[in-house]
Protein backbone atom coordinates (compact mmCIF):
# COMPACT_ATOMS: atom_id res chain seq x y z
CA UNK A 1 0.00 0.00 0.00
CA UNK A 2 1.44 3.47 -0.89
CA UNK A 3 0.54 6.64 0.32
CA UNK A 4 0.12 10.48 -1.21
CA UNK A 5 0.62 13.76 -0.77
CA UNK A 6 -2.28 15.77 -0.72
CA UNK A 7 -1.59 19.42 0.66
CA UNK A 8 1.58 21.12 1.47
CA UNK A 9 2.77 24.21 2.84
CA UNK A 10 6.45 26.09 2.59
CA UNK A 11 7.91 29.08 4.66
CA UNK A 12 10.52 30.94 2.77
CA UNK A 13 13.88 29.51 3.70
CA UNK A 14 16.72 32.13 5.13
CA UNK A 15 17.56 34.41 8.20
CA UNK A 16 14.03 34.63 9.86
CA UNK A 17 14.60 36.81 12.52
CA UNK A 18 11.06 37.26 13.98
CA UNK A 19 10.03 33.53 14.21
CA UNK A 20 11.44 30.75 16.28
CA UNK A 21 10.74 27.03 15.69
CA UNK A 22 7.54 26.81 17.41
CA UNK A 23 6.22 29.53 14.86
CA UNK A 24 7.44 27.91 11.74
CA UNK A 25 5.89 24.64 12.71
CA UNK A 26 2.85 26.53 13.46
CA UNK A 27 2.71 28.05 10.16
CA UNK A 28 3.41 25.26 8.05
CA UNK A 29 1.17 23.30 9.59
CA UNK A 30 -2.14 25.22 9.52
CA UNK A 31 -1.39 26.12 6.36
CA UNK A 32 -0.91 22.45 4.75
CA UNK A 33 -4.03 21.29 6.24
CA UNK A 34 -5.82 24.36 4.68
CA UNK A 35 -4.11 23.52 1.32
CA UNK A 36 -5.59 20.06 1.55
CA UNK A 37 -8.57 20.57 2.49
CA UNK A 38 -8.79 18.30 5.88
CA UNK A 39 -9.44 19.55 8.86
CA UNK A 40 -7.14 19.39 11.84
CA UNK A 41 -10.04 17.14 13.65
CA UNK A 42 -9.33 14.30 10.60
CA UNK A 43 -5.74 14.06 11.44
CA UNK A 44 -4.47 10.28 13.00
CA UNK A 45 -0.99 11.06 13.69
CA UNK A 46 1.29 13.64 13.35
CA UNK A 47 5.77 13.42 12.51
CA UNK A 48 7.53 16.01 13.11
CA UNK A 49 11.09 16.14 11.67
CA UNK A 50 13.29 18.14 13.84
CA UNK A 51 17.29 17.52 13.60
CA UNK A 52 17.80 20.25 16.59
CA UNK A 53 21.31 19.08 18.04
CA UNK A 54 21.41 22.07 20.14
CA UNK A 55 20.00 24.75 17.86
CA UNK A 56 17.24 25.30 20.35
CA UNK A 57 17.00 24.92 23.62
CA UNK A 58 13.38 23.45 23.65
CA UNK A 59 14.73 19.74 22.55
CA UNK A 60 10.88 18.03 23.04
CA UNK A 61 9.07 19.58 20.48
CA UNK A 62 6.67 16.52 19.02
CA UNK A 63 3.76 18.30 20.56
CA UNK A 64 4.31 22.02 19.16
CA UNK A 65 2.37 21.20 16.15
CA UNK A 66 -0.48 20.75 18.47
CA UNK A 67 0.42 24.42 19.00
CA UNK A 68 -1.45 25.15 15.47
CA UNK A 69 -5.05 24.44 16.42
CA UNK A 70 -6.83 23.13 19.40
CA UNK A 71 -8.22 20.01 17.56
CA UNK A 72 -5.07 18.08 17.24
CA UNK A 73 -4.56 17.55 21.28
CA UNK A 74 -4.81 14.00 21.59
CA UNK A 75 -3.34 13.33 18.28
CA UNK A 76 -0.19 11.13 18.65
CA UNK A 77 2.87 13.33 17.55
CA UNK A 78 6.58 11.89 17.15
CA UNK A 79 9.50 13.42 16.58
CA UNK A 80 12.21 11.93 14.04
CA UNK A 81 15.93 12.76 13.85
CA UNK A 82 18.16 11.44 11.27
CA UNK A 83 20.79 14.08 10.52
CA UNK A 84 20.00 15.59 7.47
CA UNK A 85 17.91 13.18 5.97
CA UNK A 86 15.20 13.92 9.23
CA UNK A 87 12.77 15.43 6.86
CA UNK A 88 12.46 12.83 4.93
CA UNK A 89 12.74 10.30 7.64
CA UNK A 90 9.50 11.72 8.89
CA UNK A 91 8.21 11.53 5.71
CA UNK A 92 8.86 7.26 5.67
CA UNK A 93 7.20 7.16 8.91
CA UNK A 94 3.76 8.41 7.53
CA UNK A 95 4.50 6.22 4.82
CA UNK A 96 4.54 3.36 6.75
CA UNK A 97 2.30 4.70 9.47
CA UNK A 98 -0.13 4.53 6.70
CA UNK A 99 0.81 1.15 5.13
CA UNK A 100 -0.22 -0.63 8.42
CA UNK A 101 -3.36 1.28 8.56
CA UNK A 102 -3.28 2.80 11.53
CA UNK A 103 -4.38 5.81 10.13
CA UNK A 104 -5.85 7.63 6.94
CA UNK A 105 -4.60 11.20 7.17
CA UNK A 106 -0.58 12.12 8.73
CA UNK A 107 0.54 15.56 8.76
CA UNK A 108 4.40 15.85 8.52
CA UNK A 109 6.33 18.44 9.34
CA UNK A 110 9.73 19.83 9.05
CA UNK A 111 11.50 22.92 11.04
CA UNK A 112 15.08 23.88 12.08
CA UNK A 113 15.75 27.43 13.14
CA UNK A 114 19.77 27.64 13.11
CA UNK A 115 20.39 31.29 12.32
CA UNK A 116 20.15 32.28 16.53
CA UNK A 117 23.75 30.05 17.03
CA UNK A 118 26.62 32.05 17.26
CA UNK A 119 28.80 31.09 14.06
CA UNK A 120 31.04 28.99 16.15
CA UNK A 121 28.85 26.67 17.98
CA UNK A 122 26.93 26.15 14.43
CA UNK A 123 29.93 23.97 13.10
CA UNK A 124 29.81 21.77 15.85
CA UNK A 125 26.44 20.96 16.15
CA UNK A 126 26.39 19.25 12.80
CA UNK A 127 29.25 17.19 13.39
CA UNK A 128 27.26 15.27 15.92
CA UNK A 129 26.06 13.67 12.81
CA UNK A 130 29.75 12.55 12.04
CA UNK A 131 31.39 9.35 13.27
CA UNK A 132 32.97 11.83 16.68
CA UNK A 133 35.68 9.04 17.07
CA UNK A 134 36.98 9.45 13.70
CA UNK A 135 36.50 12.63 12.32
CA UNK A 136 35.34 14.92 15.17
CA UNK A 137 38.89 16.76 14.54
CA UNK A 138 38.28 17.46 11.38
CA UNK A 139 38.74 21.16 10.66
CA UNK A 140 36.04 23.25 9.34
CA UNK A 141 33.62 21.32 10.34
CA UNK A 142 30.96 19.53 7.55
CA UNK A 143 32.66 21.85 4.79
CA UNK A 144 35.75 19.81 6.19
CA UNK A 145 34.74 16.41 5.66
CA UNK A 146 33.75 16.89 2.33
CA UNK A 147 36.87 18.80 1.53
CA UNK A 148 38.60 15.79 2.59
CA UNK A 149 35.94 13.56 0.07
CA UNK A 150 36.61 16.31 -2.59
CA UNK A 151 40.52 15.58 -2.33
CA UNK A 152 39.85 11.70 -2.50
CA UNK A 153 37.78 12.45 -5.54
CA UNK A 154 40.65 14.94 -7.33
CA UNK A 155 43.72 12.49 -6.47
CA UNK A 156 41.78 9.25 -8.17
CA UNK A 157 39.76 11.37 -11.41
CA UNK A 158 41.22 15.02 -11.63
CA UNK A 159 40.92 18.33 -10.44
CA UNK A 160 36.87 19.02 -10.65
CA UNK A 161 37.38 22.84 -9.86
CA UNK A 162 35.51 23.73 -13.01
CA UNK A 163 32.83 20.99 -13.04
CA UNK A 164 31.61 22.43 -9.19
CA UNK A 165 32.10 26.01 -10.70
CA UNK A 166 29.24 24.87 -13.40
CA UNK A 167 27.30 23.09 -10.70
CA UNK A 168 26.83 26.02 -8.18
CA UNK A 169 26.44 28.73 -10.71
CA UNK A 170 23.15 26.53 -11.96
CA UNK A 171 21.90 26.17 -8.55
CA UNK A 172 22.05 29.71 -8.33
CA UNK A 173 20.61 30.66 -11.30
CA UNK A 174 17.74 28.30 -10.05
CA UNK A 175 17.35 29.74 -7.24
CA UNK A 176 16.36 33.15 -8.96
CA UNK A 177 13.48 31.77 -10.13
CA UNK A 178 12.42 30.50 -6.67
CA UNK A 179 10.80 32.76 -4.29
CA UNK A 180 11.03 30.60 -1.53
CA UNK A 181 14.81 29.98 -1.99
CA UNK A 182 17.65 31.87 0.72
CA UNK A 183 19.63 33.48 -1.74
CA UNK A 184 18.59 34.46 -5.03
CA UNK A 185 21.30 35.60 -6.38
CA UNK A 186 23.35 34.79 -10.08
CA UNK A 187 26.40 34.25 -9.75
CA UNK A 188 28.63 33.07 -12.91
CA UNK A 189 30.81 30.24 -13.84
CA UNK A 190 33.97 32.19 -13.70
CA UNK A 191 32.82 34.10 -10.65
CA UNK A 192 31.99 30.26 -8.60
CA UNK A 193 35.92 29.23 -9.69
CA UNK A 194 37.65 31.42 -8.49
CA UNK A 195 38.89 32.12 -4.92
CA UNK A 196 38.49 35.78 -4.32
CA UNK A 197 37.22 37.78 -1.26
CA UNK A 198 33.77 37.88 -1.81
CA UNK A 199 34.27 33.82 -2.64
CA UNK A 200 36.61 32.72 -0.25
CA UNK A 201 37.93 29.23 0.27
CA UNK A 202 36.63 27.66 3.31
CA UNK A 203 38.35 24.13 3.23
CA UNK A 204 40.44 23.28 0.22
CA UNK A 205 39.03 22.71 -2.57
CA UNK A 206 36.01 23.83 -1.07
CA UNK A 207 35.22 27.32 -1.56
CA UNK A 208 31.92 29.57 0.08
CA UNK A 209 29.99 29.08 -3.64
CA UNK A 210 30.82 24.91 -2.73
CA UNK A 211 28.51 24.65 0.41
CA UNK A 212 25.22 25.41 1.42
CA UNK A 213 23.79 28.12 3.57
CA UNK A 214 23.48 27.88 7.23
CA UNK A 215 18.99 28.39 7.33
CA UNK A 216 15.81 28.50 9.12
CA UNK A 217 12.37 27.79 7.56
CA UNK A 218 9.87 24.69 7.60
CA UNK A 219 8.03 22.75 5.37
CA UNK A 220 4.81 20.11 5.92
CA UNK A 221 2.83 17.76 3.91
CA UNK A 222 -0.39 16.19 4.53
CA UNK A 223 -0.36 12.68 3.61
CA UNK A 224 -3.35 9.81 2.69
CA UNK A 225 -3.88 6.67 1.27
CA UNK A 226 -4.70 6.29 -2.54
CA UNK A 227 -8.21 5.87 -1.85
CA UNK A 228 -9.56 9.04 -0.18
CA UNK A 229 -6.68 10.96 -2.30
CA UNK A 230 -8.43 10.34 -5.36
CA UNK A 231 -11.21 12.21 -3.73
CA UNK A 232 -8.50 15.03 -3.02
CA UNK A 233 -8.16 18.44 -5.22
CA UNK A 234 -4.70 17.19 -5.88
CA UNK A 235 -2.89 13.88 -5.07
CA UNK A 236 0.96 12.80 -5.28
CA UNK A 237 2.01 9.46 -5.69
CA UNK A 238 5.05 7.62 -4.19
CA UNK A 239 5.40 5.06 -6.75
CA UNK A 240 8.89 4.32 -4.86
CA UNK A 241 10.37 4.97 -1.05
CA UNK A 242 13.42 3.44 -0.46
CA UNK A 243 15.90 3.88 2.98
CA UNK A 244 19.81 2.72 2.62
CA UNK A 245 22.09 3.24 5.73
CA UNK A 246 25.60 2.54 5.24
CA UNK A 247 28.27 3.02 8.03
CA UNK A 248 29.04 5.91 9.60
CA UNK A 249 33.09 5.91 9.78
CA UNK A 250 33.96 7.26 6.58
CA UNK A 251 37.33 5.21 6.62
CA UNK A 252 35.19 2.11 6.20
CA UNK A 253 33.95 3.43 2.87
CA UNK A 254 35.02 4.04 -0.51
CA UNK A 255 33.94 7.68 -0.09
CA UNK A 256 34.50 9.06 -3.95
CA UNK A 257 31.28 6.09 -4.40
CA UNK A 258 28.51 7.10 -2.35
CA UNK A 259 27.71 3.40 -2.40
CA UNK A 260 24.42 3.69 -0.22
CA UNK A 261 22.85 6.47 -2.32
CA UNK A 262 23.16 4.06 -5.41
CA UNK A 263 21.78 1.31 -4.01
CA UNK A 264 18.81 3.36 -2.76
CA UNK A 265 18.42 4.81 -6.13
CA UNK A 266 18.49 1.28 -8.01
CA UNK A 267 15.98 0.17 -5.19
CA UNK A 268 13.45 2.93 -6.12
CA UNK A 269 13.95 2.17 -9.64
CA UNK A 270 12.70 -1.25 -8.93
CA UNK A 271 10.32 -0.54 -7.33
CA UNK A 272 8.37 2.16 -9.30
CA UNK A 273 9.03 0.08 -12.38
CA UNK A 274 10.89 2.79 -14.02
CA UNK A 275 14.74 3.97 -15.04
CA UNK A 276 16.39 6.78 -14.57
CA UNK A 277 16.10 7.45 -18.02
CA UNK A 278 12.16 8.20 -17.21
CA UNK A 279 12.39 10.70 -14.62
CA UNK A 280 11.71 14.50 -15.40
CA UNK A 281 13.42 15.66 -12.58
CA UNK A 282 15.82 15.42 -9.51
CA UNK A 283 15.82 17.26 -6.68
CA UNK A 284 19.44 15.85 -4.82
CA UNK A 285 21.35 16.60 -1.99
CA UNK A 286 23.59 19.22 -2.40
CA UNK A 287 25.44 20.20 0.61
CA UNK A 288 28.54 20.65 -0.73
CA UNK A 289 28.57 20.49 -4.94
CA UNK A 290 31.09 17.81 -4.46
CA UNK A 291 28.00 15.97 -3.32
CA UNK A 292 26.03 16.87 -6.25
CA UNK A 293 28.58 16.08 -8.58
CA UNK A 294 28.93 12.27 -7.28
CA UNK A 295 25.19 11.61 -6.71
CA UNK A 296 25.23 11.94 -10.08
CA UNK A 297 27.50 8.95 -10.83
CA UNK A 298 25.31 7.33 -7.98
CA UNK A 299 22.59 7.69 -9.45
CA UNK A 300 23.75 6.50 -13.21
CA UNK A 301 23.50 9.65 -15.08
CA UNK A 302 27.02 9.09 -15.70
CA UNK A 303 29.89 6.48 -14.88
CA UNK A 304 32.34 6.93 -11.96
CA UNK A 305 34.72 9.45 -12.47
CA UNK A 306 32.60 11.20 -15.47
CA UNK A 307 30.10 13.31 -12.95
CA UNK A 308 32.22 16.52 -14.15
CA UNK A 309 30.89 16.28 -17.88
CA UNK A 310 27.55 16.01 -17.03
CA UNK A 311 28.19 19.48 -14.44
CA UNK A 312 30.01 20.80 -17.64
CA UNK A 313 27.79 20.19 -20.88
CA UNK A 314 24.80 21.38 -19.02
CA UNK A 315 22.93 17.68 -18.85
CA UNK A 316 21.64 18.39 -15.39
CA UNK A 317 20.88 22.14 -16.46
CA UNK A 318 16.55 22.91 -16.68
CA UNK A 319 16.47 22.77 -20.44
CA UNK A 320 19.12 19.15 -20.05
CA UNK A 321 19.11 15.70 -20.21
CA UNK A 322 18.12 15.78 -16.44
CA UNK A 323 17.62 18.83 -14.83
CA UNK A 324 18.69 18.23 -11.36
CA UNK A 325 17.57 20.85 -8.28
CA UNK A 326 15.70 23.29 -10.31
CA UNK A 327 14.51 24.47 -7.45
CA UNK A 328 17.96 25.71 -6.38
CA UNK A 329 19.21 23.23 -4.55
CA UNK A 330 20.51 23.37 -0.89
CA UNK A 331 22.79 25.48 -2.09
CA UNK A 332 20.48 28.42 -3.37
CA UNK A 333 17.14 27.55 -1.73
CA UNK A 334 18.59 27.13 2.02
CA UNK A 335 19.31 23.97 4.16
CA UNK A 336 17.44 24.16 7.19
CA UNK A 337 18.21 20.66 8.39
CA UNK A 338 15.04 19.27 9.66
CA UNK A 339 13.22 21.38 7.08
CA UNK A 340 15.10 20.07 3.64
CA UNK A 341 13.70 16.75 3.33
CA UNK A 342 10.11 17.85 3.83
CA UNK A 343 10.85 20.72 1.72
CA UNK A 344 12.34 18.84 -1.36
CA UNK A 345 8.97 16.65 -1.70
CA UNK A 346 7.31 19.52 -1.57
CA UNK A 347 9.19 20.83 -4.66
CA UNK A 348 9.26 17.74 -6.65
CA UNK A 349 5.32 17.67 -6.11
CA UNK A 350 4.90 21.33 -7.17
CA UNK A 351 6.77 20.03 -10.08
CA UNK A 352 4.78 17.22 -11.37
CA UNK A 353 1.59 18.82 -10.46
CA UNK A 354 2.58 21.70 -13.23
CA UNK A 355 2.33 24.47 -9.91
CA UNK A 356 6.17 25.33 -9.49
CA UNK A 357 5.37 28.38 -11.52
CA UNK A 358 8.75 30.10 -11.99
CA UNK A 359 10.61 26.85 -11.65
CA UNK A 360 8.24 24.80 -13.68
CA UNK A 361 9.73 21.63 -15.88
CA UNK A 362 7.63 21.28 -19.21
CA UNK A 363 5.65 18.37 -18.84
CA UNK A 364 7.02 17.16 -15.97
CA UNK A 365 5.44 13.58 -14.94
CA UNK A 366 8.32 11.60 -12.63
CA UNK A 367 10.44 13.64 -10.05
CA UNK A 368 13.26 11.53 -7.77
CA UNK A 369 13.99 12.97 -4.66
CA UNK A 370 17.43 12.04 -2.92
CA UNK A 371 17.82 13.23 0.59
CA UNK A 372 20.71 12.10 2.31
CA UNK A 373 22.30 12.34 6.32
CA UNK A 374 25.68 12.64 7.50
CA UNK A 375 28.09 11.61 4.45
CA UNK A 376 25.89 9.68 2.47
CA UNK A 377 24.95 7.61 5.49
CA UNK A 378 21.53 7.93 6.08
CA UNK A 379 20.00 8.21 1.60
CA UNK A 380 16.54 8.30 0.61
CA UNK A 381 15.06 8.29 -2.31
CA UNK A 382 11.43 8.92 -3.36
CA UNK A 383 10.43 8.81 -6.80
CA UNK A 384 6.92 10.72 -7.08
CA UNK A 385 3.87 10.78 -9.54
CA UNK A 386 0.80 13.24 -9.92
CA UNK A 387 -2.41 10.75 -9.34
CA UNK A 388 -4.77 13.48 -10.41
Amino acid sequence: MTACIVGWAHTKFGRLADEDAESLIVRVATDALADAGIGPEDVDAIYLGWYNGGFSAQDFGSSLVLQANDALRFKPATRVENACATGSAAIHQAINHIAARRGRIVLVVGVEKMTDTPGDRIGGILMQASYRKEEAEIEGGFAGVFARIAQLYYQRYGDQTDALAHIAAKNHANGCANPLAQLQKELSVEFCREVSDKNPMVAAPLKRTDCSLVSDGAAAVVMTDVETALAMDKAVVFRAWQQVNDYLPMSRRDMTRFEGCALAWQRAFDQAKVRLDDLSLVETHDCFTIAELIQYEAMGLVGPGEGGRAAREGWTQKDGKLPVNPSGGLKSKGHPIGATGVSMHVMAAMQVTGTAEGMQIPDARLAGVFNMGGAAVANYVSILEALR
